[in-house]
């Protein structure tokens, strides 16, 4: 294909050459975009962008290298997957966004958003030297390489008071000889992630609490690994689908038929993992040589609040509440990556979920109707773009307020670490409590102080329930 198109004075020659390159690598066809801009529409970080989504799609079709690889959009992308999942073609936006990253980087061009790339880095060389993220080791390194060496102190000092950050690693260990583990009803694996290993100890101590209480054991499998978060996907899809097929090779061998997933990026890519190897066989073989066994695909990924419907139900849930919530108005908040997008994660309702909805009805507390339950906190740029975090965050508090709410329900680490740990920060009306849904769990079924785990919480919720007769 040759022509030439003059755009503002500059001659650019078409060519399909970059279109044919998306397709030959991840599989995606740019040219039945048909500029339709839901993806720009729908898009939450479009106010950041230099180019919309859908003129990123354009470049791509006309084979407009400077501007799909000079442009600041794809570094910006928060891989929040609403794009993808609006998408009236199918496309996966979100991952020919990651690829214009990574070709961009292999053509020679310079990063155009060079916090991002850093931290793909140093993410990365985290999970490299001990097998899960090290937070203070991360921002460490990312304060090195970008030379912005005293930003955040204060947030960073608030949260190592409430001790939720690890002075040391967390070193994953070696899986090699797995051992099956006796199966029992109610007896399901538990892949806490590294966030509730470090800096969201509320939601792991609450999580063991509540499912105990509720008669469902969870078993933490030995020697699990990082699951790779947002960066494996964006530098380095090998090790985005290693990274979890590692943790699904371990599960499958200890004789579990499921395992739960209380963070939500590590749901997304564990689900993303299983996804691809089913639609590409050759992938699954490549990947069963690489880890050295031949997954069976046996295990099914679910996350927290599907576990506890599945195996306890909300009726049972009620049953159990001696501390009803009376009184309290909540908006659950699920955030992008637990539903998103459908064909991966397996859910019905991707925009209106209810899973949570459903539990803290059954706690007694009244559930608040608002619009915003799946829209992006900005939750991937929480250590690149904080100004884009304090942004999208801030909108999201305002709007739980406006709604009347006393308080957002959470099930996430990155979203409670954005909407609770950094909201000193950010210019909002009132402090909002942020919880996690199984806190709201724990106090609903008269759990000890230590379950429940307020203290750890940076806007203190404790004003607010007692006021509400809540809490002594």
């Amino acid at each position: 294909m040759s022509d030439l198109t003059t755009t503002q004075n500059k001659v650019t020659p078409l060519s399909d050459q970059l279109a044919h390159r998306i397709q030959a690598e991840i599989g995606q066809n740019v040219f039945l975009c048909y500029q339709c801009i839901k993806c720009s529409s729908g898009c939450p970080l479009s106010e950041f962008f230099d180019w919309q989504p859908n003129q990123i799609m354009r470049a791509m079709q006309f084979g407009d290298e400077e501007i799909a690889f000079q442009s600041e959009t794809p570094w910006l992308c928060a891989s929040c997957q609403t794009c993808s999942t609006r998408c009236p073609q199918g496309l996966d936006i979100t991952a020919i966004m990651e690829f214009l990253t990574r070709e961009a980087l292999q053509r020679g061009y310079k990063p155009k958003v060079r916090e991002v790339d850093h931290m793909n880095k140093a993410f990365m060389n985290e999970v490299k030297i001990w097998g899960r993220a090290y937070e203070l080791g991360l921002m460490a390194e990312m304060k090195l390489r970008t030379m912005n060496l005293f930003d955040d102190l204060d947030l960073g000092a608030k949260m190592i008071a409430k001790r939720k950050i690890s002075f040391l690693p967390h070193i994953a260990g070696s899986s090699k000889n797995v051992k099956p583990v006796p199966q029992e009803e109610n007896r399901i694996a538990y892949y806490p992630g590294c966030s509730l290993h470090s800096i969201a100890p509320e939601f792991h101590t609450s999580t063991l609490a509540v499912t105990e209480a509720l008669d469902l054991e969870l078993v933490e499998p030995k020697g699990w690994v990082c699951c790779g978060s947002s960066a494996a996907h964006r530098s380095n899809p090998e090790e985005a689908l290693r990274l979890p097929m590692e943790n699904l090779r371990i599960i499958e061998q200890s004789g579990f038929e499921e395992v739960t997933m209380p963070c939500a990026a590590c749901f997304n890519r564990h689900k993303a993992a299983q996804h691809e190897i089913r639609q590409h066989p050759d992938r699954r073989q490549s990947i069963s040589d690489q880890i050295n066994y031949q997954y069976q695909d046996s295990v099914q990924v679910n996350t927290l609040s599907e576990s506890l419907l599945e195996h306890v139900g909300a009726e049972n849930i009620n049953d159990k509440v001696s501390n009803p919530l009376q009184g309290l108005k909540v908006v659950p908040y699920y955030g992008c990556l637990l539903t998103r997008p459908p064909e991966v994660t397996e859910v019905k309702n991707p925009e209106n979920p209810t899973d949570l909805d459903e539990i803290i009805t059954a706690l007694g507390a009244e559930v608040v109707d608002w619009s915003y339950k799946t829209c992006c906190c900005g939750a991937s740029h929480s250590l690149t773009r904080p100004d884009i975090v304090l942004s999208l965050s801030s909108s999201l508090i305002e709007k739980a307020i406006d709604a009347g709410a006393d308080m957002i329900a959470v099930a996430c680490p990155l979203c409670h670490a954005n909407l609770d740990a950094r909201q000193f920060q950010m210019d909002v009306s009132a402090p909002l409590p942020i919880l996690y849904f199984t806190q709201l769990i724990a106090l609903a079924l008269g759990l000890p102080d230590k379950s429940v785990a307020l203290k750890k919480n940076m806007i203190d919720p404790r004003p607010l329930l007692i006021s509400k007769g809540l809490l002594s």
